[in-house]
């Protein structure tokens, strides 16, 4: 009997060794110079990294362009300096054209969602996760999930893109157009594992606070068969928590640290 459970234990610790998180370049991988966050040059920084997703966020113009872009303002907050006096434009509210007026912080124009495909199509190995923003009424939030989801499959790339969602709405939508068994995931933090389950989607997409406070939706949701990535974690005190607690996927900032902690602590 004490032989079978040494065995046990040390297939669970030899499972456990290859049960490392998969790192996903927040926004892409825009620590680096000529880039910026939500710009085609962070997409191919991750994309030359290896990593396993680049995340991006979409929005829908007025005229009915996917444009990439975090929040409903264009540039986002981030892009201030100190000192400089930076137009805005509601993103919802404005054409492409009116976008395009103003470049991104390393000078590139606004991308398009068609943009983002093309480029993603030029690795076998970097998934896009695409984060539906939250639109003004779920008729919009129908159409721009519609219209990813036809792009992603003219594109050839079902297999290539995962979608997140703050909305129930939008994940409803994707769960209904997107073709069947595509990774769906939540990202509010507020429903629980069985809640989620009940969604019919594919995981979570949680912040770290959140899974700090509850760390047991960690293993509901993997006894579930659902997945959790975690958002977004770049301090290393931080990172090495999420590792130690087996989560499937990690957003940060800082792919190469949360890379090279991985490889440490999961030999």
């Amino acid at each position: 009997m004490k032989k079978i459970i040494v065995l046990a234990v040390a297939a669970l610790v030899s499972f456990a060794a290859f049960a490392q998180p998969q790192v996903i370049a927040h926004r892409g991988f825009h620590a680096t110079k000529g880039s910026c966050r939500n710009s085609i040059e962070a997409l191919k920084q991750a994309q030359k990294l290896g990593l396993y997703g680049s995340e991006c966020d979409i929005n829908l113009t007025k005229d009915g362009v996917i444009v990439v872009a975090h929040g409903g303002m264009h540039p986002d907050k981030s892009a201030y300096r100190k000192g400089e006096d930076i137009p805005r434009l509601n993103i919802q509210k404005s054409t492409y054209e009116e976008l395009k007026t103003i470049p991104l912080e390393n000078g590139e124009i606004i991308p398009t969602l068609e943009e983002y495909l093309e480029q993603t199509k030029k690795s076998k190995k970097t998934k896009l996760i695409i984060e539906i923003k939250s639109h003004y009424t779920p008729a919009k939030e129908t159409e721009i999930v519609q219209k990813t989801v036809e792009m992603v499959a003219k594109y050839g790339l079902n297999d290539m893109v995962e979608y997140i969602a703050f909305r129930p709405w939008v994940c409803f939508e994707l769960k209904r157009l997107a073709p069947e068994g595509t990774p769906i995931a939540y990202l509010n933090g507020d429903y629980d594992p069985t809640y989620v389950k009940g969604m019919g989607i594919s995981g979570i997409d949680y912040k770290y606070d959140v899974l700090k406070k509850k760390p047991k939706w960690i293993k509901s949701c993997q006894k579930r068969g659902l997945t959790v990535n975690v958002w977004t974690v770049n301090d290393e005190e931080k990172l090495r928590w999420v590792i130690e607690q087996g989560v499937d996927y990690i957003t940060t900032d800082d792919p190469v640290l949360a890379t090279k902690l991985i490889k440490e602590m999961c030999k």
